[in-house]
């Protein structure tokens, strides 16, 4: 692992899942090796540790709102060893991380991330369900070593008490019990738990480095108790986006190569909305890296290569890979922005621009899209749509998911629509542009090519034609309490106007798209008597926070504070050696891996000191203390010996790190897929509208469906030829002259006909 750390990627990307992960394996060996002796090969574990993880540390500092950008649960997958590492450090090194800023806004993204019941979590990202690791140990860490206030020990009580104990959202096997010893380790049973002081009531938060808004989390399941999502930001978040193109911290980071946002979605401007605790539309977890499987919009004609010609979205989409694409051209200056999030006596207004996220050729002016959440049952859409001169845009295609179950058809009055069944009732959605047209949709299922962990997704797809220059789409999202009896829509160039009735409530929303500069107010909504301006004062600024001073002497400092344990260290074991025989075989220990020859040096001249010492006979037993202190003195500086040959070491694995050609990225980013349990999703069959390309849904499966057919073909042809060598071999080959011959060459072929059998059985069920 020491000399992998120099040439896999886990050694050089910052705040990613598996630098914590391996660097912790490294620095806990390094520890048992101490323990045993070998001073320099824990030396050299431990400074390649701390030299990588504090760079990680320091530049975490630029992560202002305690967030990770690769998502909750990936999060939980990189802060379980994260918080290792700070415990283990601040142990045995005196390195105390538990006042970093970062750390203290971390509990707002364990918190403000949980959907209603304590079940689930935002999923943004390659993701399950809520978390891979924990994260009740994470909580309780926190708690103990940061917020000392019960907060992080109720939080973990909450979510262990709501574990779902089948079904979707069960941890996975490989990931269950593998942070209990920590979390044990770390519960302070002397801080009461106390929930934070707006629990209770719906917050909205801001994640202003990862680009998310959240509104209403950890709060009960319970009728009117609604969650929303949104999310619009920079590439591999605010913080990472930054240093990137703007230089910064130059004296490590060289552009992309040393971050790794392959596990993040093209999937700017997306949102997720679940009513009373309800997942209605929600993301599509851990799948191949398209914009379909986000909710966001993608566009017709394609004007560049495209994954699904003619629709092309946004950059960021990879065709060939597992792995989001993030390194190069237009890609790596992909970036949506929260233009305004705020909330209003339950009414909440977020309004999001994305046209960074979409090639240039497309000659898009403005990506918009706007929440409005009039009722906690009652989510209003808006999508504008703005082309540049020459555009040659035709049409936009958004969509909807639902990970667990299928939408139904459905419209009222020519204006179409969708419905998930539900034991509470129906959750259902309309939709129509700004002209009163509403197209019919492609309701459909897709599966997931093999290699991932999940069966795949439903969605809606809608598609609406485009007009020069501007063009709205409206959706409206309604929870089962909720009875819509009229739904109508007036647009012109600047604004654009909503009118929803419900059996008990009125509204009207009032949008303003436009980019006038004298236009003060974002939109305008009245519930009956009640009036609700959100105007620019609740704009988001996009400020970006200094590069810290001095960074590379503060990771100087702190590789300052391990030298010391080690020294002591030598000084202890040395302080046993009594003679020259016993210290040959602690001076082989503690050099190993050094210049032999150095080491016979060493050695010889130990000797010489030590046969001085022998002519000077016996003294007082009170004395022999200070003639073992003597002899240790006059040992030649062990440390300094190590201190040489592990720069020496250093420099040729990162020499031979430079020769050597680049590690695969499919191999890079292996990870614990294979602990993912799958959950079943419902499906229906696909059906295709008139308004989306075919190529669209099928080129999605073709990949693994002619390789498993190929497959499944192998095995019949296999169990048919076996079938007829069968019949030759009883009928007209086979005349042993015994029934023990018989016997045996009876049971060889039923048991290679098992097993044909089973393999079939098992790649049919595979899907394979």
């Amino acid at each position: 692992m020491y000399e992998t750390s120099f040439r896999r990627g886990w050694g050089f990307q910052y705040i990613h899942n598996h630098q914590p992960t391996n660097c912790v394996a490294l620095l806990t060996g390094s520890l048992v090796m101490m323990n045993q002796g070998y001073l320099q090969e824990a030396y050299f574990w431990t400074k390649q540790v701390l030299t990588i993880m504090e760079k990680s540390i320091v530049l975490l500092n630029d992560v202002t709102d305690g967030s990770l950008y690769e998502g909750v649960a990936y999060g939980s997958y990189t802060t379980r060893s994260l918080f290792q590492y700070m415990f283990l450090v601040q142990r045995h090194f005196d390195i105390n991380h538990f006042g970093h800023p970062w750390l203290k806004e971390h509990f707002a993204f364990m918190y403000r991330t949980v959907l209603p019941g304590f079940q689930r979590t935002v999923a943004i990202a390659d993701s399950n369900y809520n978390w891979f690791y924990g994260p009740e140990s994470q909580l309780v860490f926190l708690d103990k070593y940061v917020l000392r206030n019960g907060s992080g020990n109720w939080l973990a009580e909450q979510i262990h008490a709501n574990r779902v104990q089948e079904g979707p959202g069960t941890p996975a096997k490989g990931q269950r019990w593998c942070t209990l010893h920590t979390e044990f380790l770390w519960y302070d049973a002397t801080l009461q738990s106390t929930p934070p002081p707006d629990f209770g009531t719906p917050q909205l938060h801001y994640f202003e480095d990862w680009g998310v808004v959240t509104y209403g989390s950890s709060l009960p399941a319970e009728i009117n108790r609604p969650f929303l999502s949104f999310k619009s930001g920079k590439l591999g978040g605010r913080a990472i986006f930054d240093i990137v193109h703007k230089n910064k911290y130059k004296d490590w980071i060289k552009g992309w190569r040393n971050f790794n946002a392959g596990h993040e979605h093209p999937d700017q401007n997306s949102f997720t909305f679940a009513p009373n605790g309800f997942p209605f539309i929600t993301e599509a977890l851990y799948g191949p890296k398209y914009t379909f499987l986000n909710n966001a919009l993608m566009f017709s004609p394609s004007v560049s290569e495209s994954c699904f010609a003619p629709w092309q979205g946004q950059v960021t989409e990879d065709c060939t890979s597992k792995w989001l694409k993030y390194k190069q051209g237009e890609a790596a200056d992909s970036q949506g922005r929260v233009v305004a999030a705020v909330e209003k006596s339950g009414v909440v207004f977020i309004r999001g621009e994305g046209v960074g996220a979409y090639s240039p050729n497309l000659k898009l002016k403005s990506v918009q899209r706007n929440l409005i959440l009039l009722h906690p049952q009652l989510l209003l859409l808006v999508d504008h749509i703005h082309l540049d001169r020459g555009s040659t845009l035709e049409a936009t295609s958004s969509f909807f998911h639902n990970v667990d179950m299928p939408f139904e058809a459905t419209s009222i009055d020519s204006v179409h629509g969708a419905i998930i069944r539900h034991r509470d009732g129906m959750y259902k959605m309309y939709w129509m542009d700004d002209t009163g047209q509403s197209e019919k949709a492609v309701i459909a299922s897709t599966s997931y090519p093999q290699g991932y962990p999940y069966n795949g997704t439903n969605y809606v797809n809608v598609t609406t034609y485009l007009r020069k220059p501007i063009t709205r789409a409206i959706y409206v999202f309604i929870g089962p309490s909720v009875d819509v009896e009229s739904f109508s829509v007036h647009g012109d160039y600047q604004q654009v106007d909503v009118y929803l009735a419900t059996s008990e409530h009125a509204y009207a929303a009032y949008i303003f798209t436009g980019e006038t500069p004298s236009q003060s107010i974002y939109a305008k909504v009245v519930a009956d008597r009640q009036k609700f301006v959100f105007d620019k004062t609740s704009s988001i600024g996009s400020s970006s926070p200094e590069e810290v001073k001095d960074y590379s002497a503060i990771v100087e400092q702190n590789l300052q504070h391990f030298k010391p344990v080690f020294q002591e260290m030598e000084k202890q074991i040395l302080s046993h050696v009594k003679n020259t025989a016993s210290f040959r075989k602690t001076a082989e220990r503690l050099l190993r891996f050094s210049d032999k020859r150095n080491t016979e040096e060493a050695i010889e001249k130990i000797f010489s000191v030590s046969q001085q010492q022998k002519q000077q006979g016996k003294t007082k037993k009170i004395r022999k203390a200070t003639r073992n202190d003597k002899f240790i003195n006059a040992v030649p500086d062990l440390f300094a010996q190590i201190e040489v040959n592990e720069k020496q070491t250093r420099q040729k694995a990162m020499a031979l790190a430079q020769s050597e050609l680049p590690v695969n990225e499919e191999e890079e980013m292996k990870d614990l897929l294979d602990f993912v349990d799958k959950p079943q999703v419902k499906q229906k069959s696909v059906s295709v509208s008139k308004h989306v390309s075919p190529h669209m849904l099928t080129t999605f499966h073709s990949g693994t469906s002619i390789s498993d057919s190929y497959t499944r073909l192998f095995l019949i042809l296999n169990i048919s030829i076996f079938m007829v060598l069968l019949v030759l071999q009883l009928s007209r080959f086979l005349k042993p002259k015994g029934m023990q011959q018989k016997r045996c060459l009876y049971a060889i072929l039923t048991l290679d006909f098992c097993i044909l059998m089973w393999l079939y059985l098992s790649c049919y069920q595979s899907q394979c």
